[in-house]
């Protein structure tokens, strides 16, 4: 039988790090320490970790409120005094060090500054860019873009678009776009995408 490989706190800060949205990172550590690191023998860890995630986790998905960013700071407070290891003291500072960043607010007011929490962003293909080449069609499995593709001697193309419903944002449509036509934007931004 093959023993699983204990998960350390140090491991799950540099990975949280590594991460551009201050949200993401807060959320990756504080998960990532309520898998393995955290002993759960006091109570403002065990119970503070969870409520945490759960706070974090709306504002990840864009169904954050003040009161989450009010109760998480109160949470990592409560953490960083009351709790008895460095593990629980440790995952306080490290939300600590995000929480009064303008990100946090900013993802409350529905935009993420980084664009990189999905429900914040949309992909979108600027019609002036797109060759018609199909390639971002071909690589979606999801079938989220729509539009024909380009044959020799025919005209009234029905453009590439992407169905916001269907996108999953993995990315590979981006990756495969030989002119550049598929970019990132707020998905407040409502408005035709131009060059």
């Amino acid at each position: 039988m093959s023993e699983q490989k204990e998960l350390k706190v140090e491991d799950i800060k540099k990975t949280a790090e590594e991460k551009s949205c201050a949200v993401e990172k807060a959320l990756y550590y504080v998960t990532g320490f309520l898998s393995g690191p955290m002993c759960g023998k006091c109570f403002p860890c065990s119970l503070g970790a969870y409520e945490a995630k759960v706070r974090l986790q709306n504002i990840a998905d864009g169904r954050g409120t003040d009161d989450d960013l009010a109760a998480i700071r109160k949470i990592a407070g409560n953490m960083l005094e009351a709790s008895m290891c460095k593990k629980g003291k440790d995952t306080a500072k490290f939300i600590l060090e995000w929480i009064d960043t303008d990100v946090f607010k900013k993802h409350i007011e529905g935009v993420c500054p980084d664009r990189t929490c999905v429900a914040f962003i949309e992909y979108r293909i600027i019609p002036d860019k797109c060759n018609l080449c199909g390639l971002c069609k071909d690589v979606c499995i999801y079938g989220a873009i729509h539009g024909e593709k380009k044959k020799p001697y025919l005209s009234g193309y029905l453009p590439f678009e992407i169905r916001q419903q269907k996108c999953q944002k993995c990315d590979d449509c981006i990756k495969v776009c030989p002119t550049g036509a598929i970019i990132i934007v707020d998905a407040k931004v409502k408005e035709p995408v131009g060059v």
